[in-house]
């Protein structure tokens, strides 16, 4: 039977704690595999699109509706990672993971990390405020993220095999999901 790459989607809202889980897998899993971690946030378009928040009409750039993804840039470089046959396992990390169509039916594992908007909302003020100030973190959640987040990100969830509570210490869903994978790595080679 031919190698097959193994590829896993995390998805979850802004600063759900997704890419802390996907480098914590790749950690874990690099021990044993060859792992490739696609970050979406790298997949923006470029110009990149704007928005207008429909209640204050303060123009934004736009990274939390899907049509700013470059898609085809990211079936490009997941189709290099899949032919690359050094490479056993593809991490897909971001808040599209699991919407399109087309990369949710390449996906073997489907992981969605949950949090409170206020915690997430807490957490992007943590990230950015050395760059902006309180309120301008704030009041672009409150005009685009958090709707952007109920109107794409959230439904996501229902496609999810796995649903990981991003507010405890992860380590213990990481673990879950590495012994998930490395179960069905080893039946693969024949080994189950």
């Amino acid at each position: 039977m031919p190698r097959k790459t193994y590829i896993v989607g995390i998805s979850g809202g802004s600063c759900s704690g997704k890419s802390t889980i996907a480098n914590r897998l790749a950690n874990i899993l690099s021990e044993n595999h060859k792992v490739s971690v696609l970050n979406l946030d790298r997949y923006y378009k470029s110009p990149e699109l704007r928005t207008v928040a429909p209640f204050t009409r303060i123009e934004y750039a736009e990274h939390n509706h899907p049509d700013c993804m470059d898609t085809d840039r990211i079936y490009k470089d997941l189709t290099a990672a899949v032919s690359d046959e050094t490479i056993d396992i593809v991490l897909i990390e971001g808040l599209f993971a699991l919407y399109f169509d087309e990369l949710r039916e390449k996906l073997d594992l489907k992981v969605f990390v949950d949090l409170k908007s206020d915690e997430r909302l807490y957490r992007r003020i943590k990230r950015w405020i050395d760059h902006q100030t309180f309120d301008e973190i704030a009041l672009r959640y409150l005009d685009t993220v958090r709707y952007r987040h109920d109107e794409f990100i959230e439904p996501t969830r229902w496609y999810a095999d796995i649903i990981v509570n991003g507010a405890l210490d992860t380590h213990l869903g990481v673990d879950i999901i590495v012994s998930y994978i490395n179960n069905a790595k080893s039946i693969e080679k024949g080994n189950g």
